[in-house]
């Protein structure tokens, strides 16, 4: 357990088996998540495997700092390649994100190419028609979700039933989506393009539910990225690291270089 200042940042950070040889690095998704969703599910099987490991919390999430603005994609891949130089690692790493922390790894994939050997993509629809829908629905719902805790009293509701742990999540989602630029940053700008999506010269991954309102994303990868691999998991929405675990497992073991 560690704490990295990147880019003027404090990022928490955690790594996990040997510091030689291959390594991934996770980056989650956003508001409630951390990256204590990585940790038991794939970080720490992985490393038993042999294979290095990296985890940290994007900024203004888990055990991060929280600064004012900051929380674009490309900010994000910034951030990235910024604790990677700060932690020495300058060999190619393999991403693995989940949902938006897939856009975070792609953004990273184009920003710094000789830095990435390839993307594992869970869940994460990163351009073209999906990626455009995708983030129209996320500012959207986040929009919503802010206005609920500040005006809701949500965490206080929550600390009065007891529900500590939950009241200091929501009292963080409500700091991180009241308090800083995420939403806006957010809806900035367009997804990845059909032509950044051609220009990703490193293999790619993409693991999605068959049920997912993000399948077309899959397409999407299959059609652009000239090296890009699908795995569809029947029966699953928007859920895979949470209830396919193993399959999700087995997947990136068997795609990660021997």
């Amino acid at each position: 357990m560690a704490d990295v200042l990147a880019r003027g940042t404090r990022f928490h950070v955690q790594r996990l088996g040997p510091t030689t040889g291959p390594t991934v690095v996770f980056v989650h998704g956003l508001v409630m998540d951390n990256l204590s969703s990585f940790y038991y599910t794939l970080a720490a099987p992985l490393a038993a495997k042999g294979v290095g490991t990296i985890l940290f919390d994007l900024r203004g999430h888990g055990m991060s700092a929280r600064p004012d603005s900051g929380y674009t994609p490309l900010d994000g891949a910034r951030d990235l390649v910024a604790i990677l130089d700060e932690l020495g690692v300058h060999e190619p790493v393999h991403l693995l994100g989940n949902s938006y922390g897939g856009v975070v790894a792609m953004r990273a994939a184009l920003l710094a190419p000789h830095r990435v050997a390839g993307v594992v993509l869970v869940e994460a629809a990163c351009g073209g028609a999906a990626g455009e829908l995708w983030f129209e629905d996320m500012v959207n719902t986040l929009s919503v979700a802010a206005l609920g805790l500040e005006f809701d009293r949500t965490q206080e509701q929550l600390t009065a039933l007891g529900q500590r742990k939950i009241s200091r999540l929501a009292g963080n989602a409500g700091a991180l989506l009241n308090g800083t630029t995420l939403i806006d940053d957010i809806g900035s700008g367009p997804p990845l393009s059909e032509e950044d999506l051609r220009a990703v010269s490193c293999p790619v991954l993409g693991v999605f539910g068959a049920e997912s309102e993000l399948i077309g994303a899959a397409a999407e990868l299959a059609a652009h990225i000239p090296d890009c691999t699908l795995h569809v998991i029947a029966g699953l929405g928007h859920t895979v690291l949470r209830e396919a675990t193993d399959d999700l497992l087995a997947t990136v073991l068997d795609w990660l270089p021997g």
